[in-house]
């Protein structure tokens, strides 16, 4: 599997109670905080969820 990067962007004040969990889950905690995880289905729909929210970066 290919590894994907990915960095919140954008604050989750006013953001829904279930995107919260899902950054606290990609390990997002504060603005410009970064992870990086295996692209695997589970993690790509997160990132689906809350897309406006991070930025993928890919390696």
């Amino acid at each position: 599997m290919a590894r994907i990067k990915y960095r919140q962007v954008k604050s989750r004040i006013g953001s829904t109670k279930r995107q919260k969990q899902t950054l606290e889950a990609l390990g997002l905690k504060k603005i410009n905080s970064s992870s990086e995880a295996e692209a695997t289905p589970q993690i790509m729909g997160m990132l689906e969820k809350v897309k406006h929210l991070v930025k993928i970066e890919k390696e």
